[in-house]
């Protein structure tokens, strides 16, 4: 099991961009756990006790961010900070597919690849977490950041493990390329 120090939720809700109204609102949100990094300063070939108990961990973060975001998901995306005595292998450990599945299950994302990043950092640090569209990863309006900074994580053998969404697609998008409601939603790409 996951020890977790604290939950954290980071909001943004876009109402204009370069003065013209955003109709309707772009909601950001992003959900933070600080948890216990169990392998901090020490090597391991096996992160099984990351991997597997991360799937509870994904679940309480989904119902989260599904409770913060207040309606439908379009996009979505997963980060991970490890404290200063992590490694970048950490964080891609409490992110794989056990608890991005979970992420998929609570906002009914398709077969599309979560987009993700990993970063080691000392308290405070701050991380862009990707977006993209949770049925097709080839939905350029989709793609977007959110930034998290938790003040007093992690800690040196703490990770903050973050699950974000989007409602929409980027305001005032106008680059062409796949439209969220061409979308095939067959492979995840298109």
């Amino acid at each position: 099991m996951i020890q977790v120090r604290k939950f954290v939720t980071v909001v943004e809700h876009v109402v204009q961009e370069a003065g013209i109204d955003a109709v309707p609102p772009l909601r950001k949100v992003a959900v933070a756990a600080v948890v216990r990094n169990p392998y901090a300063g020490r090597y391991s070939e096996d992160l099984s006790g990351i991997v597997e108990p991360s799937r509870e961990l994904g679940v309480e973060l989904g119902r989260l961010l599904v409770e913060a975001m207040g309606g439908p998901v379009q996009g979505y995306g997963k980060a991970a900070i490890v404290g200063t005595n992590g490694e970048l292998e950490h964080t891609h450990a409490f992110l794989t597919s056990v608890l991005a599945d979970r992420l998929r299950e609570a906002v009914g994302g398709g077969k599309a690849w979560i987009s993700s990043t990993g970063k080691r950092g000392a308290m405070g640090a701050e991380i862009d977490v990707p977006l993209a569209s949770k049925d097709a990863l080839f939905v350029r309006s989709h793609y977007d950041t959110i930034t998290v900074r938790i003040a007093d994580a992690p800690e040196p053998d703490e990770a903050v493990v973050i699950l974000a969404g989007a409602s929409r697609g980027r305001p005032n998008f106008r680059l062409g390329g796949l439209r969220l409601e061409d979308a095939k939603r067959e492979d995840g790409l298109r």
